[in-house]
């Protein structure tokens, strides 16, 4: 699927930015970028299939599950119009927009990131999140311990507030967590790792493993995971 094509489709776009330079290489986009996404997306459909029935796999390239390469720049003081990254999101069937739990994909020049979590719930579902927490500890810490997540992801990532969220004893065990606004599992490697063949099998492997955190997410959100 994905060739050394990509990587120099992304080197050219960091160098020429420009609405003008993209429309005069969109085929190059389409070829090194899009089309071995969307094959990547299919050949994942099956396999996200057998870990669970609920997470949509869509290889549309318009309103599917690979996000579109178009910044948005009304509030960055960067105003390049385009990521110099692809990415695709298998988001739970029930899910609206990227702030559902879901699978993530990430790949640029620098690496290639994938795993699972949820990334900025709006607030009812966050405090949903943070109260399951704060009410079943031992159950995060399950999840927390477990030797799958330490192989692949070496912990639960996310970013967090500087102090406890209101309600919330400050001398929870969990209460890094419990500040989270962000909880995800993700796996990190070089770039390169989207060429090998076993790069699909790889990517379903962490998906399966993280697994764990997307059910905990479920039970707090009550939604089937």
């Amino acid at each position: 699927m994905f060739t050394p094509k990509f990587f120099e489709f992304y080197r050219a776009l960091a160098r020429n930015n420009n609405r003008d330079w993209f429309n005069a290489h969109k085929a190059d986009y389409r070829q090194a970028v899009v089309e071995p996404m969307c094959a990547f997306i299919d050949e994942m459909a099956p396999r996200l299939r057998k870990i669970s029935p609920h997470f949509v796999a869509d290889s549309r390239p318009h309103g599917g599950s690979m996000f579109r390469i178009y910044r948005d720049v009304r509030f960055s003081k960067d105003k390049s119009p385009y990521k110099l990254h692809a990415a695709c999101q298998f988001r739970h069937e029930l899910g609206r927009d990227a702030h559902t739990v879901g699978f993530y994909v990430h790949l640029s020049t620098a690496e290639a990131v994938f795993g699972g979590g949820i990334w900025l719930p709006p607030a009812a579902e966050l405090l949903k999140i943070r109260n399951t927490i704060a009410d079943n500890p031992h159950a995060w810490r399950d999840i927390k311990n477990s030797r799958m997540v330490k192989k692949y992801f070496g912990g639960i990532g996310g970013d967090g507030l500087k102090r406890p969220p209101r309600g919330f004893a400050a001398d929870h065990e969990h209460i890094d967590d419990i500040k989270r606004k962000s909880f995800f599992l993700m796996r990190r490697e070089a770039p390169e790792v989207i060429l090998r063949d076993s790069f699909v099998r790889e990517v379903e492997k962490t998906f399966s493993a993280a697994m764990p955190l997307m059910e905990y997410i479920g039970y707090a959100q009550d939604i089937e995971i």
